[in-house]
């Protein structure tokens, strides 16, 4: 018996239910309750389910899969009273192919046949609204960047989630209201691949589930509110060897790390359809607002697609700037870690440098210094994306799922456009989007 297992189970008290999480094609989690005496089972054998329902899984004609709990990540729910664990999904025996979580986990066996192991470290942003009796979404505080007490009604919620964090195995490390009115971040410290996708989406629950409690509603959704800031998800990314940060050179980035930002240029285009996946994403990916358009790099540089912070010892890494909280983190990070290493295994070297503002560039500057720009939509985006072999291979056998499922919404929401004689190029926040994505 599994030495966790056995632990919970002599228990005599604790939680009676647990949880089985797994995510869907768009990173929401799923999953169901057992008895607390199943746990053993959940490990060994796997619990059945009905996958035909899940957005990106099964058709209703071959939906039965397998969910294997995995024991790493056990946790439990302190205001409920329950536990949760992640897990893998099987088919007939054999991993499934369209499960995210595992094919983040063939991603990384991938980069360690090249004796690579990569941590990263998200900054997810969100925003609180209350609802009035007319169910109208408000603001209810109208604190800015780093206000403190008299503007920032929300800190004492931030605290809380903060004090609930580690019950997860979360390390909070900084809490701070952001730019937008009502609008917050909380980092937690970095980590291997894997888990650091295991701990976004355990933290994006964690702060929904805190928000509701308080009479809140908190929403990860890229733009919420036009006119406002929208919230980004930058991942600080690094790759490490026998032990080293491979990312340390002699004077600045290895040779290791420069191609590794060669290679995420060389296939911004497409990971933006994976890091980047909704509609509502390309409302963020306007000049403005902080969020990066221009397929670029540099040393501390924020308007730069890639930017490589000020470090020191052995904390050398990149920050890459577009992705938001609306990615699936397990795909996204397979679409990411597979474009550094092809640049890596083809010595790329890293174009579109710049240490000025690019939104100050004239077209002809940019043009000059190399500098592409980002797809304006998802439809532009999974037309770069279906082009890009390195790319649609991350994703492995999910890529068909994924593009298939993107391509719907994206004709849906054209559809949506046309019927309201809206422009097809339109940065307003519509309802089509705010009922499709809140709950992301």
């Amino acid at each position: 018996m599994n030495e966790s297992v056995s632990i919970v189970n002599s228990r005599v008290k604790g939680p009676r239910f647990l949880q089985l999480v797994f995510v869907d094609i768009n990173g929401v989690p799923k999953g169901m309750e057992i008895p607390i005496e199943r746990y053993e089972e959940a490990v060994e054998e796997g619990i059945s389910f009905d996958g035909s329902s899940i957005p990106g899984f099964q058709g209703i004609e071959d939906s039965d899969l397998i969910f294997k709990a995995d024991p790493s990540t056990y946790a439990e729910v302190p205001w409920e009273g329950i536990a949760r664990v992640y897990g893998y999904i099987y088919k007939d025996g054999k991993p499934y192919w369209a499960d995210p979580r595992g094919v983040l986990k063939r991603a990384l066996e991938r980069l360690e046949k090249e004796g690579f192991k990569a941590y990263i470290g998200p900054e997810p942003e969100f925003y609180l609204f209350k609802k009035n009796g007319t169910w109208e979404l408000h603001i209810p505080d109208s604190g800015g960047y780093f206000d403190l007490v008299t503007l920032d009604k929300a800190r004492e919620l931030r605290r809380e989630i903060a004090l609930y964090m580690p019950s997860f195995g979360l390390v909070p490390e900084v809490l701070h209201h952001e730019v937008g009115k009502a609008q917050h971040e909380i980092d937690f410290r970095y980590d291997e691949a894997l888990k650091t996708a295991d701990n976004i989406v355990s933290f994006k629950y964690l702060v929904k589930a805190i928000a509701e409690i308080r009479g809140l509603y908190a929403t990860f959704m890229p733009k919420p509110l036009y006119g406002f800031p929208g919230n980004g998800m930058h991942l600080h990314i690094s790759l490490w060897k026998d032990g080293e940060n491979a990312f340390i050179g002699e004077d600045g980035l290895s040779e290791t790390a420069l191609h590794f930002i060669a290679g995420i240029l060389k296939h911004a285009k497409a990971l933006v359809a994976i890091t980047n996946p909704t509609v509502n994403s390309y409302k963020r990916l306007v000049p403005g607002y902080e969020a990066p358009v221009y397929i670029s790099w540099g040393y501390r540089n924020r308007s730069a697609l890639i930017r490589v912070p000020a470090f020191w010892g052995k904390g050398a890494r990149i920050e890459y700037r577009c992705p938001d909280p609306s990615a699936n983190p397990y795909l996204a990070f397979s679409a990411i870690l597979m474009a550094g290493l092809d640049g890596i295994k083809r010595k790329l070297e890293p174009s579109s440098y710049v240490e000025t503002n690019v939104y100050e560039m004239s077209d002809e500057e940019r043009s000059k210094a190399g500098i592409e720009t980002l797809p304006g939509s998802l439809g532009e985006a999974l037309e770069e994306l279906k082009r890009d072999k390195v790319v649609r291979e991350a994703l492995s056998d999910a890529y068909k799922n994924f593009i298939a499922y993107k391509e719907g919404e994206w004709e849906e929401y054209v559809s949506y456009l046309e019927a309201k004689e809206l422009p097809p190029d339109t940065k307003k926040v519509t309802e089509w989007e705010l009922e499709r994505y809140f709950y992301v």
